[in-house]
């Protein structure tokens, strides 16, 4: 997007945004009206194209969202649970077919037949009082398994504010090189998915001229049968915080801005709540402890879109841009939101800093493999015996994570989808073999990407959910490229068309597709896509073959 849309955007700063307004003024109806997206072009001087074009592309901005009083979760989880269909069933016995909307996904994949209503998310036998919910008389009777397995990094005991910052002022006294060196000493890489290495990261920003810097908190990493995020930001917010005031105070940031995802209503509440008890404690805002730092939050909820995962997305989206992928170079850190240095980070990236600092990053290093730092969150859905988030150190056997942690399966599963739609589609056959580590996974042709595990069970069909993938990268899609604005939707109507009419698939035209859409894409949205369908093609060549010419 243009570089000038960011400036003008970035004149009010967060304090008045305009991605904000555009979800304040949408509130009543579901969509902005074009008396709104007007006012609010003329305030922030820029066309009303611009807005028209950013409200209609979210989910709940859009105009196709105007009325809608419920929302079914369609993430992949809850696909192959099968519960949703009975689930919209029930909620029409209340509801208006119109009043219903999707979403994608709320992070219940451990109990499925998840559904939103008036800001609340609910989930498993939540459905069976829906009269009781529609009312606002109950709360989610949600609960689900969080344990280690080894050296508690992320999953440790919160003991208070004063006893987990207690390090802060030490910390900051020691100076920017010397916080900035623990987080290369631990070795520690980025949990989204790109494994991509933080101390890297920070040293470049850090390195960048400019008075004003931020550190973003990308919770807006929405991969079906992932909820590690929101069990991070929901129980362990202050090492999420704590992680990125030491990050800021690394690249010379005064202001974290946290970007969570708007099926994630729970997690903007809780960490509001953290960061209001932050500032209670006198640990945010000028000269924090008595020291020079400088630092406070800002807390953006975002409205829909997968593709806001993607961190130059993400930005264009604070900005109140349509969310599009940037061309890189340059890179966030050196140009990002509204124009100056950035830092995006994950989630559980962020969160592990405060282990890093407060251990040491060599006791940190000394957790998992010789390329894989630390440990990993495992989430585990509803097909396992014991559903839930488990820490493992990386190298952990993934028969361990399957067999002994989950509990094994509840009935028979032939694969397992991990690391979220981009992920690899890894045969239960072939799970003896691996280890939950980046190497493990990549030289087995998978990927380990968020270590979201979604279960397909042995009579689902793999066209079905490949049919499933294609409609969800296309839906999803920014569609700044072609390769994958058009690619996906391609890829989906030749296995629906296969599926449903007896269509014949020309294998090389499909391999050209997948080459096109790995190579030419701009982000790893559509160059991600054919990983999990080649991996199906390979393993599961029995089942599709009568898919093909």
């Amino acid at each position: 997007m243009s570089d000038n849309l960011s400036e003008l955007s970035g004149r009010k700063g967060l304090k008045y945004n305009l991605f904000e307004e555009l979800g304040t003024v949408a509130r009543e109806q579901g969509t902005p009206s074009q008396e709104e997206l007007a006012r609010l072009a003329d305030e922030f001087l820029i066309g009303k194209a611009n807005t028209y074009g950013t409200a209609t592309f979210y989910d709940f901005l859009k105009p196709e969202n105007q009325g809608k009083k419920a929302y079914v979760c369609n993430g992949s989880a809850c696909l192959c649970a099968g519960t949703q269909e009975q689930l919209e069933h029930k909620l029409k016995t209340h509801f208006d077919a119109s009043e219903i909307g999707h979403m994608c996904c709320l992070g219940r994949c451990h109990e499925n037949s998840a559904f939103h209503m008036d800001g609340v998310n609910y989930s498993g036998k939540d459905i069976d009082r829906v009269a009781e919910l529609v009312k606002g008389d109950g709360k989610s009777a949600e609960t689900y398994a969080a344990a280690a397995h080894g050296t508690p990094v992320l999953t440790r005991a919160f003991e208070g504010i004063d006893q987990h910052y207690a390090h802060f002022r030490a910390l900051i006294e020691r100076g920017r090189e010397a916080v900035l060196q623990e987080i290369k000493d631990s070795g520690i890489r980025g949990r989204g998915g790109a494994g991509f290495p933080m101390g890297f990261k920070l040293d470049a920003c850090k390195n960048e001229p400019g008075d004003i810097k931020f550190i973003v908190c990308n919770a807006d990493e929405g991969d079906p049968g992932a909820y590690s995020d929101r069990y991070l930001l929901e129980q362990r917010p202050h090492s999420v915080l704590f992680g990125m005031m030491m990050a800021g105070f690394v690249i010379g940031a005064e202001t974290g801005v946290l970007y969570i995802r708007a099926e994630y209503p729970e997690s903007v509440r809780v960490v509001a709540e953290a960061i209001e008890g932050l500032h209670r404690h006198g640990l945010l805002g000028t000269q924090i402890g008595g020291t020079a730092f400088n630092f406070d939050f800002k807390i953006i909820q975002a409205q829909g879109a997968y593709i806001c995962g993607e961190e130059t997305a993400l930005l264009s989206s604070i900005e109140g841009q349509r969310p599009e992928v940037r061309v890189r170079p340059p890179y966030p850190t050196q140009r990002g939101l509204f124009n100056k240095p950035t830092v995006v980070n994950n989630v559980e990236t962020l969160a592990a800093l405060h282990y890093i600092l407060t251990e040491g990053g060599a006791a940190y290093a000394k957790l998992g493999t010789d390329r894989s730092k630390g440990t990993k969150l495992v989430s585990l859905d509803s097909f396992f015996n014991k559903p839930g988030i488990y820490e493992v150190e990386m190298g952990t056997p993934l028969s361990t994570v399957i067999d002994e942690l989950g509990g094994g399966f509840k009935e028979p599963v032939k694969a397992l989808h991990i690391g979220g739609p981009l992920g690899g589609l890894v045969p239960v056959e072939r799970c003896a073999s691996l280890s939950v580590d980046f190497e493990a996974f990549a030289k087995s042709g998978f990927l380990l990407g968020h270590a979201s595990v979604v279960s397909i069970p042995a009579g689902f069909s793999i066209a079905a959910y490949l049919e499933h993938l294609f409609d969800f990268a296309s839906y999803e899609s920014c569609g700044k490229c072609f390769p994958c604005r058009l690619g996906t939707r391609r890829g989906y109507e030749l296995f629906h068309k296969a599926r449903t009419e007896g269509f014949k698939i020309d294998r090389e035209l499909l391999n050209d597709l997948l080459d096109t859409l790995q190579k030419g894409s701009l982000c790893a949205h559509g160059g991600g896509i054919p990983l999990p369908v080649k991996n199906a093609l390979e393993h599961f060549s029995e089942e599709l073959n009568d898919l093909f010419e």
